[in-house]
């Protein structure tokens, strides 16, 4: 039968191409490009999300339950007038320690999950700031007021934090007075008055109850940054009262004298008797601080990329990699914070978070000399923008977005505001070159996991980084760039800065930053020890008549939190440690080391009015047993009111024993910066980056980096040029890997 010969002639046929296919691609590697998933799977389970950031969907029922549960008329805080009730933010309330650590640990039930939500009720007999707790999440069904409970008191309504919508009627009731002296404005800055930009300073004046602000006023030019073209002008603004057409300007000041009003400023004028300094209005391509371009673009430089696709893996808020577990979040005040850090399975940090950033200036004029940033009051958290693809993260990072409710009932989107991303530092982590005994090489490249944000703040930008290495170390750093701020050039300006401009005074400045570290050594009960060195005179034991100066080990066991608070320009030991009651392999306390890399000096003489409210400022470190009731080191409302604070760290430390308890490390880094030709037009990262380490100390029986599948080995036996002899050698054919790169997009400018 015709039909059966070709049917099966067919079969043969094919039988024979699938065996050639087989013999053809047996033992073949795999292609060198093929995406290779990061081997750690991730075992988590959602408990993660005990941390979780709020969603806009759980916001938008936080704020729709209080509006029909609270029994007061709520306005949207970005219309609100002072006088008005409304809802100033929306977070989540992080479940106490205790009960989280039954859920992830004991197999307890999970927490309910809840938002902290914070009013300003301005249209009430006695105006407050009131904080509630609201849940179950995602229908909320009770709320309770905690601002006794959490501040011992009620928080008056001065110290509530300045909302957009108060200072477009500042920059109103400032137009309005600057139309009083319109030939003053013509000569001193060939301006009307509405081209000025407008800056705050803070705080608002030099009591409890004060709600005065010193504004001041520079050239705008579009796309430039003003903060480098002072005019001289200076204006202070009281607007402490409920009703916006109370408010009114108390103070002038020009080019080094003051005045009641700006009516007065122009009578000065009129007469002569006022020496004005005429400043043109700048040109966009000649304007100081100017960032555009002065060279069209060169040919491209390193592109970082992963040959087989990211060695890490995002899931929700947690991403693993290498060994490594980490929940991450952000606070829209006090901006990125991380929970629930293991290596290895095991928990290191249960927190890890920002606390505030200090910014305090110097100069000859009233709004430099007065000014002392919390930044945490104006948003580090909420004001981290969309990141620039390629120039503030690797092109190829993981980029997430991040959501926030404040001053609005809508929530906001920060998209691609945080990346994620496994970073070459291209140098090795360790290595050796042995050419004595037995020749070989041995190394192991310095690849970390970095979470990254960056917040502009006013004129500085503030990069966050929290990086981790195969090492088990912890670093975090933060660097500061953006523009300085600065006054006008008068008199002995130079005394607090230096000249950058024809009449632009780079203002001196101290940069104090603050952070939160929960280590769980092995285990929540820690105790702190220190060790460093001496020196003992000995004779030596070879040669009785002659002596040597022998370094040994000093070891101390701290025992209470006053001798853990480490004094900011004390000498500290070069080793402290949280240490574990268990011991390693070698009989050592299973220990972390605190290491810190600090420019810091005092942040403000004591016997200031307004140091407390910035105390922790005055230690490098210092260690204090944990408590629930102590969360932050700092408060939004310390800004407004710095003289009568609603938290005082110092007060955290009260000689307590720290020995074997739960512990909270809160460390201070800082820097001082003397403005100078080379800021402008922006600060560089270049040295002025700052923070510290957390380094496994006795913690591990060796170096766990040991175990990292980059390690390379080779020896004079071997060919270092064959593939599975040395990895590096299998890395020509990677470039052929070049990965696709997503078209760039950047929606930054719509969301502010």
């Amino acid at each position: 039968n015709m039909k059966t010969v070709l049917i099966l002639l067919v079969l043969a046929l094919a039988t024979i191409f699938a065996l050639v296919c087989v013999l053809l691609t047996r033992g073949r590697a795999p292609s060198p490009c093929q995406h290779q998933p990061p081997e750690q799977e991730d075992t988590d389970g959602g408990q993660s999300l005990v941390f979780a950031d709020l969603t806009p969907e759980e916001m938008v029922q936080v704020v729709r339950y209080l509006q029909g549960n609270l029994g007061v008329q709520l306005v949207d805080a970005s219309r609100a007038k002072p006088s008005d009730n409304c809802i100033a933010s929306v977070d989540v309330q992080v479940p106490a320690k205790a009960e989280v650590l039954r859920f992830l640990d004991g197999g307890g039930a999970r927490p309910p999950r809840e938002a902290l939500a914070v009013l300003y009720f301005g249209n009430q007999p006695d105006p407050n700031v009131t904080e509630y707790v609201v849940g179950p999440l995602p229908t909320p069904a009770y709320h309770r007021d905690i601002t006794v409970q959490k501040y011992g008191g009620k928080v008056p309504y001065h110290r509530r934090p300045v909302t957009g919508n108060e200072y477009v009627d500042i920059n109103a009731l400032i137009q309005q007075e600057l139309r009083k002296a319109p030939r003053f404005l013509d000569a001193c800055c060939k301006s009307d008055g509405t081209d000025l930009a407008i800056l705050t300073t803070a705080p608002r004046g030099f009591k409890s109850g004060d709600r005065v602000t010193w504004f001041v006023l520079f050239h705008s030019v579009p796309g430039t940054g003003y903060y480098l073209s002072p005019v001289g002008l200076e204006v202070l603004v009281e607007h402490g009262d409920l009703h916006v057409s109370c408010w009114r300007l108390h103070q002038v000041f020009y080019n080094g004298r003051y005045f009641a009003s700006m009516g007065d400023l122009e009578d000065a004028f009129v007469a002569n008797l006022l020496e004005v300094v005429r400043i043109k209005k700048p040109q966009a391509k000649a304007v100081l601080g100017s960032m555009r371009p002065r060279h069209p673009p060169g040919s491209p430089g390193p592109l970082q990329y992963e040959p087989q696709g990211p060695r890490y893996s995002i899931r929700e808020n947690r991403v693993t990699f290498q060994g490594w577990s980490i929940t991450f979040g952000m606070n829209p005040n006090s901006g990125p914070r991380l929970f629930d850090i293991r290596y290895r399975g095991e928990r290191i940090v249960y927190e890890l978070s920002l606390q505030e950033a200090l910014a305090l200036y110097s100069s000859n004029c009233p709004g430099g000399m007065s000014t002392r940033y919390l930044d945490g009051s104006f948003g580090i958290g909420r004001f981290a923008y969309e990141l620039v693809r390629g120039l503030d993260c690797p092109y190829m990072a993981t980029y997430v977005d991040r959501h926030y409710l404040a001053e609005s009932e809508t929530p906001k989107t920060n998209q691609n505001s945080l990346c994620i991303f496994e970073h070459d530092a291209a140098l090795p982590l360790r290595r050796h070159f042995s050419d004595s005994q037995s020749l070989y090489y041995g190394g192991l490249r310095k690849n970390t996991l970095v979470i990254r944000a960056i917040s502009t703040l006013i004129n500085y930008d503030y990069i966050w980084d929290f990086m981790f290495h195969s090492s088990g170390a912890v670093e975090v750093q933060v660097h500061a760039t953006g523009y300085i701020s600065s006054s006008f050039l008068h008199g002995r300006g130079t005394n607090y800065g230096n000249r950058v401009g024809p009449h632009t005074l780079g203002t001196m400045h101290l940069h104090h930053i603050h952070y939160k570290v929960d280590l769980d050594v092995d285990g929540q009960l820690n105790s702190l020890e220190t060790q460093d060195m001496g020196y003992e005179l000995v004779k030596d034991p070879w040669s009785m008549q002659n002596t040597i100066e022998r370094p040994y080990l000093r070891r101390e066991r701290l025992e209470r939190e006053d001798e853990a608070a480490f004094p900011l320009n004390a000498p500290m030991p070069r080793y402290i440690s949280f240490a574990s009651p268990k011991s390693n392999k070698w009989g050592h306390p299973r220990s972390y080391r605190i290491q810190i890399t600090s420019f810091a000096g005092e942040h403000l003489p004591t016997s200031s009015p307004m140091e407390r409210s910035i105390s922790w400022g005055r230690y490098q470190l210092a260690v204090t047993r944990r408590k629930e009731e102590e969360p932050t080191s700092t408060s939004i409302y310390n800004q407004n009111d710095p003289w009568t604070p609603t938290i005082v760290f110092a007060d955290f430390i009260n000689n307590e024993t720290i020995t074997n308890e739960d512990l909270v490390a809160w460390i201070s880094v800082g820097f001082l910066h003397v403005p100078h030709a080379e800021d402008v037009p922006n600060t560089v990262t270049v040295g002025n980056g700052i923070g510290f380490f957390l380094r496994p100390y006795n913690y591990f029986d060796e170096d766990p980096s040991v175990d990292s599948p980059d390690s390379v080995y080779f020896s004079s036996e071997q060919d270092a040029g064959a593939c599975g002899a040395n990895p590096l050698a299998c890395l020509p054919p990677a470039v052929a890997c070049a990965p696709h790169l997503p078209p760039f997009h950047y929606g930054g400018f719509l969301n502010l």
